[in-house]
């Protein structure tokens, strides 16, 4: 297809722009603690975009996203891109918690809170909070993203701005989790990035709840203080940190049978939270 143009590549997906439209392209590389690993995940890229795709289309009553169309796009991208509004992104990850794990875990063991917000005392691995919270973090291109509070998001982009980051990341979380944990998915946690449109509205883009970027448990077996069943990276995560790698790169190369059960629990995913089968 004419007018296609590389812009940059990411540690699972690459970025092109297409007449005048931007083109998110996912790979089926797997990124852990920022080191993208050795061996991909066959078909990754077109469960994650196909997932988006439906949750675009799920939230959109919710907030407007920057989606085009996922069937106009280039045939070698065929299944696996996003043709997209360009926008101008808003330089914050606003993660949406319901349940304690992770790095909010690690946090409200220090310290009570997670990014300022304070949570009752006694909650443990896996806890449901009492609601769910705002806890945005840092954007890095680099590096590890950290910690920030509301205010600090005020700060830097406004109080009004801010606001509406918190609402929206939580109406969208909230929508998504009552429908997903009706399919048997509790979503733990998730992140969303915004920006603004040519127009000046606030947009949602990038990618929309996948198991990427997100704690997908398996509601039947969920019990708090215990390890969950994920349906997400963290299968890859926990393998492997198991190995004694130290989080440096290369990491550790995928052996075929952890491989095909990680995209057997991201076909899970999809399938119990849209309900329909997927196949590549």
């Amino acid at each position: 297809m004419a007018g296609v143009e590389h812009i940059s590549a990411g540690k699972v997906r690459d970025l092109y722009s297409l007449d005048g439209d931007m083109l998110l392209v996912a790979s089926d590389r797997i990124s852990v603690y920022d080191v993208v690993l050795p061996t991909p995940v066959p078909d990754k890229g077109a469960l994650l975009t196909q997932l988006s795709v439906w949750w675009f289309h799920k939230l959109r009553n919710v907030a407007p996203n920057h989606l085009i169309s996922a069937t106009d796009v280039p045939p070698e991208f065929q299944n696996r891109a996003l043709r997209c509004t360009p926008l101008r992104m808003i330089p914050v990850e606003c993660i949406a918690r319901g349940y304690l794990a992770g790095l909010g875990l690690r946090e409200y063991q220090k310290s009570g809170t997670v990014s300022g917000v304070a949570l009752p005392a006694g909650l443990d691995s896996g806890s449901r909070l009492p609601e769910p919270i705002f806890t945005p973090t840092t954007k890095s291109p680099t590096g590890h993203d950290e910690f920030i509070t509301f205010d600090d998001v005020a700060r830097e982009i406004g109080e009004d701005t801010a606001g509406r980051l918190h609402s929206l990341t939580l109406e969208l979380y909230t929508t998504a989790a009552e429908h997903s944990l009706n399919n048997g998915v509790i979503i733990a946690d998730t992140k969303f990035e915004f920006g603004w449109d040519s127009s000046g509205q606030l947009t949602l883009g990038d990618e929309a709840i996948t198991s990427d970027s997100s704690r997908f448990w398996l509601a039947e077996s969920w019990r708090p203080g215990r390890e969950q069943h994920a349906l997400d990276k963290q299968f890859v995560r926990d393998w492997a940190l198991g190995t004694g790698w130290d989080r440096e790169p290369p990491g550790p190369v995928i052996p075929p049978a952890i491989v095909a059960e990680t995209r057997r629990r991201y076909v899970e995913a999809y399938e119990r939270i849209t309900g329909t089968s997927w196949s590549p």
